[in-house]
């Protein structure tokens, strides 16, 4: 059955990935993006390999964003069976260099991003008897340098997960991921030291892929995992369950 699938940073990586596995298998998606034209690009993708898909721009901060995307899909009779939060907001620096409008950013867009989507989509997930996955990180359960806005909002949306699973049962399972070092455009200013580092960090020795998130990010949603809800799966290749530095 055709399910609506709406994805929040869905222009690349993990999003994107995950945008392409729902339609593959034949859910309609829903790619929002505070890039359009990275969201459209997906959407296009999908629909030339004939996937149902539409892109919508959604700047996961702005109350009014979420408001009219509702209003847009329920014109459309689109309103989501299923609910992907990926948007994220990062930037480095310890907390005593780290301006406020900074701090704020990250926990708008990646954790208070979360809170919206259900704010805004509730109804029509409890309807359809539906699930949210969020997109968290092993940030949530570790720590590196200068991360402090960006662990925190991740360590939340752990924490918000569970208790949204409490709030919106029985009627809509939520769960979460934490990837761990994962291939995406972010690399592709980190260090060959860095990288080096998350290699041998992950006992498989090797960086993810986004496609590997997405599978798991799927099944989360699937009748396959019908009693799975409240609960995080890591996929880091290791990375959280090894010292090596």
């Amino acid at each position: 059955m055709k399910r609506i699938v709406l994805i929040t940073g869905a222009g690349n990586g993990i999003g994107a990935a995950t945008a392409r596995t729902f339609a593959a298998q034949g859910d309609d998606v829903v790619v929002t993006d505070i890039d359009l034209d990275a969201a459209v690009a997906v959407a296009a993708q999908i629909v030339d390999i004939g996937g149902t898909a539409t892109a919508h721009r959604l700047d996961v901060s702005n109350p009014q964003a979420w408001a009219d995307l509702a209003a847009t899909l329920r014109e459309q009779s689109r309103e989501p069976a299923v609910l992907v939060n990926n948007a994220f907001y990062q930037v480095a620096g310890a907390a005593h260099e780290l301006s406020e409008p900074d701090w704020n950013r990250q926990l708008s867009v990646t954790l208070s991003g979360v809170y919206r989507s259900m704010h805004t989509f509730h109804d029509s997930l409890a309807a359809a008897g539906g699930s949210m996955v969020n997109v968290s990180s092993v940030h949530a359960l570790v720590a590196w340098p200068n991360q402090p806005a960006y662990a925190a909002a991740k360590g939340g949306l752990v924490a918000l997960t569970r208790q949204l699973s409490v709030d919106y049962a029985p009627a809509v399972r939520v769960n979460a991921v934490l990837p761990g070092s994962i291939h995406t455009r972010v690399w592709d200013t980190v260090s060959d030291a860095d990288k080096s580092a998350a290699v041998r960090q992950a006992t498989l020795g090797r960086l993810g892929n986004p496609e590997e998130v997405a599978s798991v990010i799927v099944f989360l949603a699937s009748e396959g995992a019908s009693y799975v809800t409240g609960t995080t799966i890591v996929v880091d290749g290791g990375q959280t369950s090894t010292l090596v530095e």
